[in-house]
């Protein structure tokens, strides 16, 4: 059998046969839309996505709550973020993330504090609005520095009917401030992916849109538009990716007003309209507020990529395309400036990665977004799968990888298993939860939701650390140790 993975896509396709025997007619025929092979040319690959998964599948995809307080509102690190519920779901979103942010917490930020309604069974019984308002007057009384609060909904609050929204709007009129119900159950949808739709929409409705009492402080006294304002939207500051990434997009000239929403405030929400761009990194998750802005605002957007050299070159030139020759030249003189770093850092580590086959399966943007820098050590992408990919960013991946490339949906952990077990990738990046099991096959693995607690990862700072990072996965002497299940003794 084959074992040249570049462009075998024959090989790969009868992997995908041999998986898919196992399983029962129904399964097998269901199975079957959610993986294919990129054929070359092909700016489709016909993958199915955003489709409920197979009851009795162990999937890694999330919730509408986890995509809401966990992704988009958890970050925003003056607000205070209650998980109105059962303490489980909000003691498992807390701090998992790694959003990095400045302040004082437990003063001016609380990104990283947890707070919940604590459900009890009389909750469940009498319902938990009552104990929802004491709670937003606990929290008044205990952090008077919050600029708001969000109500994360959990499934029971759906069951039950709590009228959450009369709660926000009363407390919201005493005191002073915004709060927001947001109606992310877990149960709502197919996966995380709509509870970022529904924060979204929360954002558009209760922060854009409402009504501002005349005795508050004008969030943006002394705020001055420029024509280089721009928003980076849909990066969540793991590891300080943010920082990383404003870093050299204030050094070519631009000024970045708000980053959403990782270290980000409630006055850099209301802030966001007025950029003269929206840079989106997590097209996923970001994508419904930046339409919603261009068409009410005409605040233009473009999806950016700041991983590995190669997409900061071109993303950076395409970003300057919207501005005038003065950001241009920067961009070159930035480019310029830093190449030699990453010269340095491929010059390093290429030897000893080029050639390596990489497996990528995450969410949001990363098993497109993450090609290229994987490319510049000499590293080659053999698969590529999404956790809660809609169908635009699969019609979007196919421009980064190769053809012969395996392309996988909602993958269960048998097919996952079994494709490393016949590609036998070098490197294997997904989330927490395959993390052990597949280190376990003797397959080196970093785990690329959040960094393996490293990063940043974004932009040319990031890219030495990634770097280094993978060097140390892949030739860490551990893995001489012992033999991986399908190696004969």
């Amino acid at each position: 059998m084959s074992l040249d993975y570049e462009n075998d896509r024959e090989f790969h396709e009868q992997v995908i046969e041999d998986v898919l025997e196992t399983y029962p007619e129904k399964t097998r025929k269901r199975r079957k839309k959610h993986l294919n092979v990129v054929s070359e040319g092909d700016s489709d690959c016909g993958v199915k996505s955003n489709i409920k998964s197979m009851p009795g599948v162990m999937t890694v995809r999330g919730c509408a709550y986890a995509g809401s307080k966990g992704v988009v509102w958890g970050p925003i690190k003056d607000m205070v973020h209650i998980s109105h519920g059962p303490v489980g779901c909000g003691h498992y979103s807390w701090g998992q993330r790694r959003n990095y942010y400045t302040g004082e917490t437990g003063i001016n930020t609380f990104a990283a504090m947890q707070f919940t309604s604590d459900f009890q069974e009389r909750d469940i019984v009498f319902g938990g609005d009552k104990k929802l308002r004491e709670l937003i007057d606990e929290i008044e009384t205990l952090f008077p520095l919050t600029k708001g609060v969000t109500i994360q909904s959990e499934c029971p609050v759906g069951l039950i009917g709590d009228d959450i929204e009369a709660v926000a709007k009363d407390k919201g009129k005493a005191l002073d401030k915004p709060v927001v119900p947001v109606r992310c159950e877990g149960f709502r949808g197919v996966s995380q992916s709509l509870g970022h739709h529904i924060a979204n929409d929360t954002i558009r409705d209760w922060i854009f849109d409402r009504e501002k009492p005349s005795d508050l402080e004008d969030p943006d006294a002394g705020f001055e538009p420029s024509p280089y304002d721009v928003v980076v939207i849909g990066d969540y500051n793991i590891g300080g990716d943010c920082w990383a990434s404003r870093k050299i997009l204030e050094e070519v000239g631009l000024r970045v007003i708000a980053q959403w929403t990782g270290d980000t405030s409630l006055a850099e929400l209301e802030r966001a309209p007025k950029a003269k761009l929206n840079l989106i990194h997590c097209y996923r998750s970001m994508n419904y507020i930046s339409r919603h802005m261009e068409e009410k605002y005409g605040t233009p957007w473009m999806e950016f990529n700041f991983f590995g050299p190669s997409k900061i070159e071109t993303s950076l030139r395409a970003i300057a395309e919207n501005f005038d020759d003065t950001i241009k030249e920067n961009v070159e003189k930035v480019i310029a400036k830093y190449r030699p770093l990453a010269d340095q850092v491929i010059e390093k580590y290429r030897p000893r990665l080029e050639g390596k086959k990489v497996m990528l399966y995450v969410g949001g943007l990363r098993p497109r977004h993450m090609v290229s820098a994987y490319e510049d050590l000499g590293m080659e992408i053999v698969g590529a799968g999404y956790e809660f990919a809609h169908k635009d960013d699969y019609q979007r991946t196919m421009s980064h990888v190769k053809d012969g490339t395996l392309i996988f949906d909602d993958v269960t952990a048998y097919e996952m298993e079994k494709f490393i077990e016949r590609i036998r990738p070098d490197l294997v990046g997904s989330g927490i939860k395959e993390k052990y099991p597949i280190q376990k096959m003797g397959v080196p693995f970093r785990q690329v939701h959040s960094w393996d607690y490293s990063g940043p990862y974004h932009a040319y700072d990031g890219f030495a650390i990634f770097a280094k990072d993978m060097d140390l996965a892949i030739n860490n002497p551990v893995w001489g140790k012992f033999k991986a299940p399908w190696v004969e003794a």
